[in-house]
């Protein structure tokens, strides 16, 4: 016979497993948005982290994308298409070379290093004509005061950036 914490455990990861594979209703089907992205390498990110390969610059990049569409595809209309081109990326943090070689590779992240993020959108109605279009600069100052959205991802301020600027821009009443 299993015992109770075991049998406990398993409800847990079957209630989750079932919560992970239930689509979630989204607006936008997910080719409506694309994600592009100027040259990496002249980003801000890239001038004041030398450590960064230009694949680790992808891998994150990719990731924010990826994410950017996903959240826009979720309150933009069916019929409704974004593209939207990031042209610069300060991630949260910074690196302090006065801590010695053992914090040379270290990303402290105080509230005197936000992060920032520049894009240029376009938002497109079915029939081609332009609804919205524009160049924001994202910045968030009070980023450390805020709960964070996704703890475990070293993204995590980006990401929650990105999902502010969705809501703010793309919400219903944005619209009107």
């Amino acid at each position: 016979m299993t015992p109770l914490p075991s049998r406990w455990a398993l409800l847990i990861a079957a209630a989750l497993l079932t919560a992970c594979a239930t689509p979630r209703p989204t607006g936008a089907p997910p080719g409506a948005v694309s994600v592009s992205w100027s040259d990496p390498a002249q980003f801000a990110e890239a001038r004041d982290n030398h450590r960064d390969t230009p694949a680790a610059r992808e891998a994150w990049l990719s990731a924010l994308a990826r994410h950017l569409a996903e959240r826009a595809a979720a309150v933009l209309p069916a019929d409704e298409k974004l593209d939207v081109r990031i042209t610069d990326v300060k991630r949260a943090g910074g690196f302090e070379p006065w801590r010695g070689p053992q914090a040379d590779n270290l990303r402290v992240v105080r509230d005197i290093y936000p992060p920032r993020i520049t894009l240029e959108f376009k938002q497109l109605a079915a029939d081609g004509r332009v609804l919205k279009e524009g160049r924001r600069e994202l910045r968030d100052a009070g980023f450390l005061m805020r709960p964070a959205m996704y703890p475990s991802d070293p993204l995590n301020h980006e990401k929650q950036l990105l999902d502010d600027w969705v809501r703010k821009e793309f919400s219903r009443s944005a619209l009107q």
